[in-house]
């Protein structure tokens, strides 16, 4: 980033406005929503501000501009519609140490001015470095569409009433109370108009202490998918946005880890193939003491919970303990790698059955079943076999001499330094070493339909023999 965004206090501080003009007011009107002091600087001034000066909401000085002018404010705007002028005040507001905002000369400018979506408390800005305000304002006006009204109101309430709820609920009761008031009923109250109903509704819950939250632990095993951050499901977010606590496999996308809330706890447990940093064993283990405590717990895993994750063995465990526990599923690599690669899983007329299998297990590698018993119209997905790959070749080439097999492999589907190739299947363990693919990478052996033997004997007659 070029700019960092941040929200500054305005009560009662001062900001210089420079102009009088079309300009100048569209500044004002801006920083008139805050509570700031605002001085407008200019020998003349439109009807509109004005019109603000004699309401007694701005101050007007008419005098020589210096640098003392611009100490010990906020903000400084210069606004007076001439570019040379312009430039001439900002070289004073710098000697007086302001922050300045020189309108339509971004070079000028320390601060640039966000297209603003106000739902007072609630604010977003949003930002495009001044390289694109057109794209800037798109992004409000779908925000403004989906931010209801009377959400800022909602917002307010809950700020008078955090100190009720901080007086008679713990950590983990509040995290449920404001989860329930911005998810559940009391925003629908609010949007429906009934405002009064749903601040006597949420007053009862800070007082009972009953809102429908569970108080025990839980744990959501979510897919990650292949690792970027992108490719989460919304749903994964805001399981990430809830947790006390995640425990998660390697993610090459480490912004993943910032889609999650700020003081989640976060353990690293190192699962890779072959080479576990923490057992299986003691990571179900501990997802459980977890849970018993009173956590709610995510278990991020890349790719998807129910495809080669080992996520049962924790399910088991976890319902086991009568510990609430769900999956959120995520894309698997196999699709990942397909998108990769520009391909379909399935083809009409050629490909109609899929496999998803494995070349490795907990004794090494090995050749699956599905590529022994592989047959025209099939696609097998291969996870984690790579270190088999000659195995693989020396099966089909045995079982299927003729058959010039479609071949593929993607390494690091849809991350930074992805890898996609084809090769003929004799070529398999040549192009993976002089593309020093060793590791993490699908590999997809599809027989089509309309394939052909070398011999040209037509590809469903093999089937049949």
């Amino acid at each position: 980033m070029k700019t960092f965004p941040m929200f500054l206090q305005m009560t009662g501080r001062r900001v210089v406005i420079v102009g009088g003009g079309e300009q100048a007011a569209q500044k004002t009107r801006l920083i008139l929503k805050t509570e700031a002091c605002v001085e407008i600087c200019s020998a003349t001034l439109d009807p509109e501000l004005h019109d603000l000066e004699r309401a007694g909401r701005i101050t007007h000085h008419t005098g020589a501009i210096t640098p003392g002018t611009f100490a010990d404010t906020a903000l400084v705007f210069i606004a007076t519609g001439c570019p040379g002028t312009d430039m001439a005040l900002h070289a004073l507001a710098k000697l007086g140490g302001a922050t300045v905002n020189v309108v339509d000369q971004p070079d000028l400018c320390d601060a640039i001015t966000p297209s603003i979506v106000d739902r007072d408390p609630v604010v977003v800005a949003i930002g495009t470095e001044g390289t694109a305000p057109v794209l800037a304002r798109q992004i409000k006006t779908k925000l403004e569409e989906t931010l209801e009204p009377r959400l800022g109101d909602l917002a307010a309430l809950a700020g008078r009433l955090r100190s009720a709820a901080a007086a008679r609920l713990g950590p983990r009761a509040r995290r449920d109370l404001w989860r329930w008031v911005f998810n559940d009923t009391p925003r629908q109250m609010f949007t429906g108009g009934s405002e009064r109903e749903a601040a006597k509704l949420i007053k009862t819950a800070i007082s009972t202490g009953e809102f429908g939250a569970t108080t025990g632990g839980s744990v959501s095993i979510i897919g990650a998918g292949p690792g970027a951050k992108d490719l989460i499901t919304l749903r994964g977010v805001q399981r990430l946005q809830e947790a006390d606590v995640i425990y998660y496999d390697r993610l090459l996308d480490p912004e993943i880890l910032e889609l999650a809330r700020r003081d989640a706890e976060r353990i690293y447990v190192g699962k890779a193939p072959g080479c576990h940093s923490w057992p299986q064993e003691k990571i179900t283990q501990t997802l459980v003491a977890a849970a018993k405590r009173g956590r709610r717990v995510v278990r991020l895993k890349c790719g998807d919970p129910g495809v080669f994750a080992r996520s049962t063995e924790e399910m088991d465990a976890l319902r086991a303990c009568d510990i609430p526990v769900e999956i959120v599923p995520g894309v698997t690599a196999a699709c990942a790698a397909a998108a990769s690669a520009g391909m379909s899983l399935t083809e009409r007329d050629e490909i109609d059955t899929v496999v998803l299998t494995t070349g490795h297990r907990r004794t090494g590698y090995r050749v699956p079943a599905s590529i022994n018993n592989i047959e025209p119209g099939m696609c097998v997905a291969l996870y984690m076999a790579v270190g088999g790959a000659d195995r693989i070749v020396a099966s089909l080439t045995a079982r299927h001499p003729d058959v010039p097999f479609d071949v593929s492999v993607v390494a690091k589907a849809q991350r930074k330094g992805q890898v996609v190739l084809k090769c003929a299947l004799g070529n398999l363990k040549r192009t993976l070493e002089a593309n020093d693919v060793v590791g993490e990478a699908m590999l997809f052996v599809r027989w089509p339909y309309g394939m052909s033997s070398h011999q040209g004997s037509d590809v469903r007659s093999l089937a049949a023999m």
